[in-house]
């Protein structure tokens, strides 16, 4: 036993060696997944075509898995659905899942299959895991048995999630998340009792997991980075492309931006329902990205990430997202406005008549300023500043303010707001801000082509979005997403939960 006197040098000691283990940078990896998909049915297959299914999906995962460890990625990101795809009834994806335990149980499927009842899938995902020194993070369903002592107790007698599991290198389960915010249709699985704020902690850095639709939503994404400081999000997702400003890419790389944290995020790829878009996000904009709405391939996409962000000398300050567009009386020039449907929402839009401008635009409590100076206005193209403050969305419904500098389909001002995915004019400067109720804003600028613009634009601390030296390609839209959280109604599915 160490004396009293020596307790205190030896913890230094081990923090010291500790802290010379971890990792400044880490190499990480997503795999954008073509998904074998089974055939739709809503009667049940037997267990052993559901894993004949998975398998053919897992041998693909498996060669870009082990392709990423040998070019020296220390995890990778794999697709929600990646396994097993949708398609689904609660009924028909039952063979599909398994009984996923809580991590603190300390398990190794790999090396102890069986422990927990019929493992296959998880088995060998932990393998592939130890099999190659690597995190792994896969999407899988996990399924629950309840009884009638539990008043929430589907009449089947069991809870079915949508589940993200994490691998370490040893193959063992260091994480286990429950997807809490579905997306519409995704009727064969539950919604969990309460939100799961899940982390973990590795050599480089502290790490934080959620799926797809939970981003637009403050638990758990923003409890997650706000609340648990994680380093690095993973995020496993399948993202349906909304143009003009709700590409994957553009999004995921918005959010990364604004909440100034890494995300890692892995699509699934079906060009039928407009998926694609994968990346490996910073605080800084994207280190890489993919977007391929022309092809049905897969993508593995690796770059060397800061472990700990925050730490780095090139960490984004706070931005006061208000401070500019409040302290301004509003700008002169044409304001003459009109109204336009992106998909459901109503914008108010002012045309931009001329080659350079100051504007502004109102809806609600949202005012959106613009200076801009176009290199080369085509004639046959229109751009639109643009304002947007209400609920978005179908049945589940949040609140968004947005201020966007977009690019019509056409001279027509009817289709303003419509998808667009080329354009022509190019901007020599353009300063986009807006008086934002909220701390909560995400920027970004899409390229013709549907192309980020990664270095070619900066946040300023009063929260103006401004090109640095003009625009190497045409311009779709740069933009500014706002979310007012706590103005969101309340979940029409989740109230008898």
């Amino acid at each position: 036993m160490l004396p009293s006197q020596a307790v205190l040098p030896a913890v230094v000691f081990a923090l010291a060696a500790l802290q010379a283990l971890a990792s400044d940078t880490f190499m990480a990896a997503v795999y954008e997944h073509a998904v074998i998909l089974p055939e739709p049915t809503d009667e049940p297959v037997s267990p052993s075509e559901a894993l004949a299914l998975m398998n053919k999906n897992m041998d693909v995962l498996e060669g870009a898995i082990k392709e990423a460890a040998q070019q020296g990625a220390h995890i990778i990101v794999t697709p929600e659905d990646g396994i097993y795809g949708w398609q689904f009834t609660r009924e028909s994806i039952y063979p599909y899942l398994e009984d996923i335990p809580d991590p603190v149980v300390n398990w190794i499927p790999c090396t102890d299959p069986s422990r927990f009842g019929p493992a296959p899938v998880q088995e060998r995902l932990s393998c592939m895991a130890r099999n190659n020194s690597i995190y792994v993070v896969a999407n899988i369903g996990d399924k629950k048995p309840c009884d009638s002592s539990d008043l929430n107790c589907p009449g089947d007698g069991r809870y079915q999630y949508n589940t993200d599991v994490v691998y370490d290198t040893q193959g063992k389960l260091v994480a286990r998340y429950h997807k809490y915010n579905l997306f519409r249709g995704e009727t064969q699985f539950n919604y969990p009792k309460d939100p799961e704020v899940v982390t973990f902690e590795t050599p480089f850095g502290k790490f934080g997991i959620f799926t797809c639709f939970d981003i637009l939503f403050y638990e758990p994404a923003v409890v997650l980075v706000n609340k648990m400081q994680v380093d690095t999000v993973l995020f496993p997702t399948a993202w349906m492309n909304v143009l003009p400003f709700l590409t994957a890419i553009e999004f995921h790389s918005a959010w990364a931006m604004g909440m100034r944290v890494n995300l890692l995020s892995a699509n699934t790829h079906n060009t039928s329902k407009a998926m694609t878009g994968d990346g490996l996000f910073t605080p800084e904009g994207p280190a890489t990205y993919h977007y391929d709405s022309a092809t049905e391939e897969g993508r593995l996409l690796l770059a060397e990430l800061s472990a700990h962000p925050r730490l780095s000398p090139t960490y984004p300050p706070a931005i006061n997202w208000s401070l500019y567009a409040t302290s301004i009386k509003e700008f002169p020039g044409e304001n003459d406005t009109f109204s336009g449907a992106v998909r459901r929402d109503i914008f108010t839009f002012s045309e931009l008549r001329h080659k350079d401008g100051n504007y502004t635009v109102c809806q609600g409590d949202l005012c959106c300023h613009l200076v801009y100076q176009m290199s080369n206005k085509c004639k046959d193209e229109v751009y639109v500043l643009g304002a947007f403050d209400g609920l978005h969305g179908s049945v589940i419904k949040y609140h968004w303010q947005i201020c966007t500098l977009l690019k019509c389909p056409s001279t027509n001002l009817s289709t303003c707001g419509q998808p667009v995915e080329t354009a022509q004019t190019k901007f020599e400067m353009f300063s986009l801000s807006g008086t934002f109720g909220t701390s909560y804003v995400f920027p970004e600028v899409l390229y013709s082509g549907v192309q980020l613009a990664p270095g070619e634009f900066e946040v300023l601390r009063d929260g103006r979005l401004k090109s640095k030296n003009g625009t190497s390609k045409p311009l779709i839209t740069a933009t500014l997403f706002g979310r007012l959280y706590e103005k969101d109604q309340p979940h029409p599915l989740r109230i008898s939960l």
